[in-house]
């Protein structure tokens, strides 16, 4: 657990990419290092921002791009495989100044989700597309697309097809939830929360997780807190993750940390894991997870930036 805490008017960001079964017994020096050059990089893209005096909801949405853009994670770019080798991509941002969001899900053209996600907060009249209406919906206003093709990784081919080859249940036995996700307050003391994701190796249906639900892996008030989760999505879901730690903060005056750990603790109890990351409107911020490892990093006013993947980092 990591907790600081700072006056309203100085700024604090947190980001992840996602959690899962990763220690160092099975994630050697090299790998590693290629990960923490990767957090680094989306980490100073959300700090560049703060450090500037710029909002929360654009440090979350620098930071998430970054992420997206780097096939080591699990959102945009390297996304995984559903089980008729297509990508599926899902994000949510939320603004705590007002608690506009927006949020789409099962989309396959857009290059950054999360930007469409914020699109939809800003320019349209709903919360949450889906599909083929998010994508047209990216299109008439003017949001970059690719070919489905850009999002595609030979190794995450390979993961699909080593998944279909187990046929031992309808998630990914090795627990590799690279969803990615960032929290920031700002210098305003102003919250904001995104997060975005591939979903699970041979996905079907058009399954829907946690990431794009917001309550459930995404959430910002100012009242209360920011969060964003990765794990287990039905489970977070049925918990609605965000929402209650934010409640617990507000209703129940516990600490953020007491929140998240609580919260966690009974996804646990329901067979989750996963990892979250938050943010309160005085700049703590605190992390936890169930796993062996959570890709994470934290960054202040104060000069701290952070990266990490084990526990006990």
């Amino acid at each position: 657990m990591t907790e600081a805490t700072h006056s309203s008017s100085r700024w604090s960001l947190a980001i992840h990419g996602g959690a899962g079964a990763m220690s160092p017994e099975i994630m050697d020096e090299a790998m590693a290092a290629d990960y923490r050059a990767a957090l680094t990089q989306a980490l100073e893209a959300g700090t560049a921002v703060l450090r500037a005096g710029g909002t929360a909801i654009d440090a979350v949405t620098a930071a998430v791009c970054a992420l997206e853009d780097d096939a080591h994670f699990n959102a945009g770019r390297g996304a995984v495989f559903t089980y008729h080798e297509t990508n599926e991509l899902d994000a949510a941002i939320m603004d705590g100044r007002t608690r506009a969001a927006g949020s789409v899900c099962a989309v396959t053209r857009t290059r950054n989700p999360v930007r469409l996600a914020r699109t939809v907060m800003e320019q349209g009249p709903h919360v949450f597309l889906a599909g083929s209406g998010a994508e047209e919906f990216a299109r008439d206003h003017g949001m970059e697309e690719v070919d489905p093709a850009w999002f595609a990784t030979d190794e995450r081919r390979r993961q699909l097809h080593e998944f279909k080859a187990r046929k031992d249940g309808w998630f990914d036995a090795d627990l590799k939830f690279g969803t990615v996700g960032a929290v920031a307050c700002d210098a305003d003391g102003n919250l904001a929360a995104a997060t975005s994701t591939g979903g699970l190796t041979g996905k079907r249906w058009n399954r829907i997780g946690d990431s794009p639900v917001i309550g459930a892996g995404t959430y910002a008030d100012n009242r209360a807190c920011a969060v964003s989760c990765t794990g287990t999505g039905e489970v977070f879901i049925r918990v609605g993750v965000g929402h209650e730690i934010a409640a617990r903060v507000r209703l129940a005056g516990e600490s953020l940390a007491q929140a998240t750990q609580a919260v966690l603790g009974e996804v646990g109890e329901m067979g989750g894991v996963g990892g979250i990351i938050a943010v309160d409107a005085q700049g703590n911020l605190t992390h936890a997870f169930n796993t062996k490892g959570l890709y994470r990093g934290f960054a202040d006013h104060t000069g701290r930036a952070e990266v990490a993947i084990f526990t006990g980092e």
